[in-house]
């Protein structure tokens, strides 16, 4: 009876991703179908809708609208340039320098924004002409920039972290920010690296070398930026105030930025930047009431007990069962975007993970990690078609040069995987954070 259950509920859902149903729609009807099957349809509506509810239900979600209407005001606010800048003179001196600054923007960009898709296209935008002039090739920079527009995923604040640690049963979000920290830097090197050798191989000129007063200047023109994380998050640490009341502060300090400070944002124009993050907003939380709705379908069904007894068949080593949980991610990741993906597997996979003794700390960063490198792959990878987009190459040009990056990201990951220190090394230092 169960394993017809599990065939109902994916089968339903494959086909209606198949169909191209909008995937809260193919997530809420695929759970509705599901319950349908043991209970009768009214109970059914019910019981969907009851958990769709109670899903949304939670203050800490507070903080995802709010850290996109922050990261949609700071993308008007004119942050993308003078981070730009302050890269340039960061990386001026390695070889393929504009890769480098290219990498550093991205980190620092998408970290401020939450969005891989943002950056990429921000950063690729400005990037592009400037490699161009400097006979850089295309589908080079454009690699450089797909691969490194996820960095800002993991290193916070991050809206995916937000979500893990609701669906985990409220993992710290605290904790989830900092362990994210050094496996996002981690991800930026590593990409660096590649990037370097590449540019050293094709020999791409140097930057010229910045005075130290243009060093100065980038980095004070950049400082009000960069000083939105160090109040956000050296706030949560301090214990100032939570991850949900950093969000709000976030807004107020980006409104002041870009309002008072830059001047880049008319006061005419919030009501479309308002406008703008409720829409991005309400996909957020539907898909959330959702995957609420299917979780439960999952519990009630004991989907998770049985997947964890199927892989114990298999094999009862942590080594052997990470790799496979880390194949799957990647596979999925390929095929969903981060958020749907988070909410359906973290169910799934963490009471496996968990009952071997993984903290959930590790593991959602490690998840998170997996699906970073998805929105860079195709079917479905929105950072690929943005990325392409703004470089002006086609998919298909772009991924024989994305093929080094592909496996530094995977070898990073390994790293990630079973090396349980870099996510968790900042947690227990900064917040006596005890693992697992």
């Amino acid at each position: 009876m169960e394993w017809s259950i599990i065939l109902v509920l994916f089968g339903t859902f494959a086909v209606m991703l198949a169909l191209s149903v909008p995937i809260s729609f193919a997530i809420a009807i695929s759970t509705l179908i599901t319950i349908a099957t043991t209970l009768p349809l009214d109970s059914a509506l019910t019981v969907v809708t009851q958990k769709m509810a109670s899903g949304l239900d939670n203050f800490a979600l507070l903080a995802i609208p709010f850290f996109i209407l922050a990261g949609n005001i700071m993308n008007r606010g004119g942050i993308a340039i003078r981070l730009i800048e302050l890269a340039k003179v960061l990386g001026a001196r390695l070889p393929g320098s504009l890769f480098h600054c290219n990498v550093l923007a991205n980190m620092m960009f998408g970290s401020i924004s939450g969005s891989a898709v943002a950056s990429a296209a921000a950063m690729g935008g400005i990037m592009s002409p400037l490699q161009k002039k400097e006979g850089y090739d295309p589908e080079l920079s454009a690699a450089v920039n797909i691969a490194s527009c996820p960095t800002g995923l993991l290193i916070p604040p991050s809206n995916t972290l937000i979500v893990y640690s609701l669906v985990s049963g409220g993992t710290s979000i605290s904790a989830l920010f900092l362990g994210g920290y050094l496996p996002g830097i981690l991800m930026g090197l590593g990409v660096m690296l590649v990037a370097g050798f590449m540019a050293k191989k094709r020999n791409y000129p140097l930057a010229p070398k910045p005075s130290c007063k243009d060093v100065l200047m980038k980095t004070l023109d950049a400082i009000p930026s960069l000083l939105l994380i160090v109040i956000a998050i050296g706030g949560i640490i301090a214990g100032i105030f939570t991850a949900t009341e950093a969000s709000a502060i976030a807004v107020v300090y980006t409104l002041i930025l870009a309002v008072g400070i830059y001047k880049e944002v008319k006061i005419k124009e919030l009501p479309g930047i308002i406008l703008e993050s409720s829409v991005t907003t309400s996909i957020v939380l539907l898909l959330i009431g959702a995957s609420s709705g299917m979780s439960w379908a999952m519990a009630n069904a004991d989907i998770p007990y049985m997947i964890q007894d199927a892989l114990m068949y298999f094999s009862e080593s942590k080594f052997v069962i990470l790799l496979f949980i880390t194949v799957i991610l990647l596979i999925i990741g390929t095929f969903m975007d981060m958020t749907p993906a988070v909410l359906i597997f973290t169910p799934i996979f963490l009471p496996v993970v968990t009952e071997l003794g993984v903290d959930p700390i590790h593991f959602g960063i490690m998840m998170t990690f997996n699906l970073c490198i998805g929105i860079c792959t195709p079917p479905v990878g929105s950072a690929l078609f943005v990325g392409c987009s703004v470089g002006n190459v086609s998919i298909d040009r772009v991924l024989k040069p994305m093929i080094p990056f592909f496996i530094v990201l995977i070898v990073t990951l390994l790293l990630v995987t079973y090396i349980p220190d870099i996510s968790l090394f900042l947690p227990k230092y900064l917040l006596n954070y005890v693992p697992m």
